[in-house]
This record gives C-alpha cells, structure tokens and sequence, in this order.
C-alpha cells in the first residue's frame, strides 16, 4: 500500500464519472413506493375511530376533568399542603438570612435594586 496523492485530473475524473453513472430506480420499486403512498393517504384520510362516551360523573368528575385529570390534582394538592405549611411556619425574618449569607454587614434594602449607583456624579 503506497501512500500515494491523487492529482487535479484523476479526483475531477473521479467526480465525472460518479456525476454520470447515477443509477436509476426501477419501474417495479417506483410501483411500490407509490402503493405505499396511496395506501398511507387513504389511511390518513379516514376518520378517526370515536371512543365510546363515558358517562359523566358528578361535579367533582367534571371539575378534574376540566383541570387535567388526577396528575393536575396531584401538583394542586402538593402546592396547596407546601402554601399551608409556608403560611404556617412561616421561615424567619429577611435580617436571619441576611446576616447568614452576607455576614452582619448589610440590611434587606441593600439586596434592592435602585438607581443610586447610577446617579451618583464623578
């Protein structure tokens, strides 16, 4: 095997000749692909199949089927108890959480955005 390079002339050689022997499909594969075709057409034109009617429960059938089934209620039971427990113990004052991440230094209003910086002259 020899690490040989090819010129200009052979890769354009090369190039012609795979630009001019470019097979053709046959007449029976084109037949098939067509078949296919039409049958998936016709497939898809059809009408879906209806699924049969569920009776409709009470109110409450009704509202969770409004809200998304039984996943929806899931997530709005859990922020619904998270909002109690929130509300019930309550986590303590911003001055707490301050102090601990930014060290005894700084107040609440210091972590408020303002236009200070951005009047100040020099």
């Amino acid at each position: 095997m020899t690490d040989r390079q090819m010129n200009d002339t052979e890769i354009e050689a090369l190039f012609a000749a795979a630009r001019t022997g470019r097979p053709e499909p046959s007449a029976a594969l084109l037949a098939r692909v067509m078949e296919d075709a039409m049958a998936e057409a016709e497939a898809r034109a059809a009408p879906a199949p209806v699924p049969p009617a569920r009776p409709m429960g009470g109110g409450f059938a009704r509202v969770l089927g409004l809200i998304g089934g039984w996943p929806a209620m899931g997530g709005l039971a859990t922020a619904g108890l998270m909002g109690v427990w929130i509300g019930y113990a309550a986590p303590g004052g911003f001055d707490a959480v301050t102090a601990t991440i930014l060290g005894g230094g700084y107040d609440v209003s210091d972590l408020m955005p303002g236009l200070d910086a951005c009047l100040t002259e020099g």
